[in-house]
Formats: structure tokens, C-alpha cells, sequence
């Protein structure tokens, strides 16, 4: 198997799911006690959060892609930025190594076109749900997308940084995202990209019949996928 390269940190929550999808799957494949062979680098996401509200995103493609760097030298064969919200410098980091950068928007609009479906909804940090960088890489795609309106990209922001970050899981919070997501499908998402991979701890496909796209488990399957290809 190929080596699979972690950048990870952003939140060390989502980084468990991470190492466990990817574990669980391989084993799945190979049976026995077989595991993946990883890299991983977790980063001080305090420090990441706070250069995010300063807007310093030359500084932080800098970063990633030094840790990029660190991790291919110790033999990785591919590269994952484990947080949407970070792909707003995947290029970056891309151009700074020279093994692939599995995209995590790519593999999740890979997924909504296998699903037939070409419109969803977006929800995530408040960067992925605003800025254009994730929205455009769907629509190169052919998907549009539809965002949640202002008061509510300030509830999922809050939600992900206050809570989800820090392991904490609230049902009133759950049944309100479950609330937004069916707002959403109203204004026209045939489903729901969970762009933040910390969202997958709220909630999942068991609790609503509108498709959701786990971005952390169709990454880490896309990872798994590399390595035993």
C-alpha cells in the first residue's frame, strides 16, 4: 500500500474520525490486522483559528505547506488537508510538494454527481460558506450550491468552533441543524454537503432522508482508495 500523508490538527476532533474511517476501511478491504500506512501532522489549531480571523491566509499556505513538505520526506505518497475550510489554500500547498494533494471539494462532488444530483447545500465555517474558493470548485464540477442565510451561517459557525471543536455534542443543536438543512431543501438543495468535517458528529445520513455528504469519510475513502490502488 501507498503511504497516506495527514495534515492534521484542524480540529484534532475530525483527525480521530480521519485515522479511524481510513483503519476501518482497510481493515475492511484486507482483512485481518492489516491498518494503513499514515503520516500524520497535527497542527495547533488555536493557532490556525486565530491567523483565520486575522485573514492571513498567505502565511497559513505557508504552514500547510511546509508540513506538506515534512511529510512527504517521511515518505508519503499523497497529501490531505484534513478541514474544508483549509482547501482555501490547497493550491498553495499543492504547488509546495511533489505528490498529489487529494481535494476534498473534488471527492465530494464526485459523490453528488454519482448521487445524480446537481444542486446542494453548503454548510460549513463561515469562510467555506462565504468565500468562493469551495463554491467554485463544486461548479467546475457542474453543481450549484445554495448557502444558509446570514443568521444562520453565524449559528453553524458558532456550533463548529464552540462546541463541535471541543467534543461537545448538543442535541438542541443537532435538531436546529436538522431545522436548517430542511430550510435549505426548500430553496431548492436536492441535498446537503456537510462541509465542515466536524459536522459529522452532529449529525448523519440516520437522521433525515435528504442526502448528506460526509466530506471527512468520502475523503478519508479517497485516501484509502490512493493507497490500494
Amino acid at each position: 500500500m501507498k503511504n497516506i500523508g495527514l495534515i492534521g490538527g484542524m480540529s484534532w476532533e475530525s483527525t480521530a474520525l480521519y485515522y479511524e474511517t481510513i483503519n476501518r476501511e482497510v481493515a475492511r478491504r484486507r482483512g485481518g490486522l492489516h491498518s494503513a500506512p499514515m503520516q500524520i501532522a497535527s497542527m495547533n489549531f488555536q493557532d490556525i483559528a486565530e491567523r483565520q480571523k486575522q485573514g492571513d491566509w498567505p502565511g497559513m499556505a505557508r504552514s500547510l505547506g511546509e508540513t506538506a513538505r515534512q511529510l512527504q520526506a517521511a515518505g508519503a505518497d499523497c497529501i490531505l488537508i484534513g478541514t474544508n475550510t483549509m482547501h482555501k489554500v490547497a493550491s498553495e500547498v499543492q504547488d509546495q510538494v511533489g505528490v498529489p494533494l487529494l481535494h476534498i471539494a473534488d471527492v465530494t462532488a464526485q459523490a453528488i454527481l454519482a448521487a445524480g444530483l446537481s444542486k446542494v447545500g453548503l454548510t460549513g465555517t463561515r469562510f467555506t460558506m462565504e468565500e468562493a474558493f469551495y463554491k467554485d470548485r463544486l461548479a467546475a464540477h457542474g453543481i450549484a450550491c445554495v448557502v444558509p442565510e446570514a443568521d444562520e451561517r453565524d449559528e453553524i459557525h458558532r456550533i463548529i468552533f464552540s462546541e463541535l471543536c471541543q467534543g461537545v455534542v448538543k442535541a438542541t443543536s443537532k435538531a436546529w441543524f436538522l431545522a436548517c438543512m430542511a430550510a435549505l431543501a426548500q430553496r431548492g438543495a436536492q441535498g446537503v454537503v456537510l462541509g465542515c468535517t466536524e459536522i459529522p458528529l452532529l449529525v448523519d445520513q440516520s437522521d433525515t432522508a435528504l442526502p448528506l455528504f460526509d466530506t471527512t469519510r468520502l475523503h478519508a475513502m479517497a485516501a484509502v482508495d490512493f493507497a490500494m490502488n
